[in-house]
């Protein structure tokens, strides 16, 4: 059914067309019946695809990564797809704007989208207030922080504690975000001292809480091996939960895509950033000796690429870009891939 009416959606602005959808979806599950007919459509549950992973049970491994609901306005819609686990933001202290409009571009050809959203969101006394009324149903939410435009990378910090100690209560692991290119020098941040001054401090504000909640880190496909190296030794040391690998990339490398489309600056997600992420998560896994959690996202848009970075080294994945072209039912089907993997495995 997606396939069908997706050539429509995709004629309009890709930014306005996610605003209507969300609100038809919000609008549909008014009417009688529809949240269970969505459910019996596309979820899937089965105790094989459950995942202890850093003290969370999550019902399966397959995520909705940051940036589809920044403001966490559509969790227990977008749920209903079945996806294990949501991770709402990127959230920032104050609220935002974000950059100019238009900042979202679709590359189907490249089956591909770039954006320079820059951190546009409501605010995380307006995000952690909705957080406290969702439903969850045994849904794992993860918060995704950042920092607002016009704080310094030298004040930096203080953003990234406000936003961990305000939503400290209302998710269930964080993720800090020093790797979008759509905020000034955010990357410089990624920087081995500057980020281990803002992991530290972090982990010290966790320690005041009698559980504490897992920090992973969300990092650019752009890092060099010398880079990575470092980034080990980070997460080692600051003894966070994990990586999130990887983000939007800068490169822009064998496109196809119109040329006035490609040269939009921005970050680059999708299908092209596909063999770059799994190459990463691959050799964090092994320079590591898997010590830590990596969440695998970037270019998943069949169960074949989703079973790939598992068997590379992440324990969970996160759809963002695969969501829109290939539709909600690419979570089910990565699931029954994964089930049918198992059953082969054992039998």
């Amino acid at each position: 059914m997606y396939q069908l009416i997706k050539p429509l959606l995709f004629k309009f602005d890709p930014e306005k067309m996610h605003h209507l959808v969300i609100s038809g979806l919000k609008k549909m599950n008014r009417i009688w019946g529809i949240k269970d007919l969505v459910k019996a459509n596309f979820q899937l549950h089965d105790p094989r695809l459950e995942r202890d992973i850093f003290g969370l049970k999550f019902k399966n491994p397959v995520g909705l990564a940051a940036g589809f609901d920044k403001n966490a306005s559509s969790i227990e819609e977008l749920a209903q797809f079945g996806f294990g686990f949501i991770e709402i933001g990127t959230v920032t202290p104050l609220p935002q704007p974000g950059n100019e409009k238009p900042r979202m571009f679709r590359l189907p050809a490249d089956k591909a989208i770039i954006n320079r959203m820059g951190f546009n969101n409501q605010g995380v006394d307006v995000i952690a207030d909705r957080l406290s009324r969702v439903k969850r149903n045994g849904l794992i939410i993860g918060g995704n922080i950042g920092k607002n435009k016009s704080t310094s990378n030298e004040n930096a910090v203080n953003d990234y504690t406000t936003c961990f100690d305000r939503l400290f209560d209302v998710v269930d692991y964080f993720v800090v975000n020093v790797s979008s290119p759509n905020t000034p020098n955010l990357r410089e941040l990624q920087e081995k001292e500057p980020l281990k001054h803002i992991l530290n401090t972090l982990q010290e504000h966790n320690r005041k809480h009698p559980v504490s909640k897992p920090i992973l880190l969300k990092i650019a496909p752009d890092l060099t091996h010398l880079q990575l190296d470092d980034l080990v030794d980070i997460v080692q040391e600051t003894k966070i939960a994990g990586v999130v690998a990887t983000n939007t990339t800068v490169s822009r490398k064998n496109l196809f895509s119109d040329p006035y489309l490609t040269a939009q600056v921005g970050g680059l997600s999708g299908q092209p950033v596909k063999h770059r992420s799994t190459e990463i998560i691959r050799y964090l896994a092994s320079k590591s000796n898997k010590s830590f959690v990596i969440i695998g996202v970037g270019g998943i848009h069949s169960p074949e690429d989703a079973l790939e970075k598992l068997d590379a080294g992440a324990s969970l994945i996160q759809l963002y870009t695969g969501f829109i072209y290939e539709g909600p039912s690419l979570i089910k089907r990565i699931l029954t891939k994964y089930l049918k993997r198992v059953d082969l495995k054992y039998n």
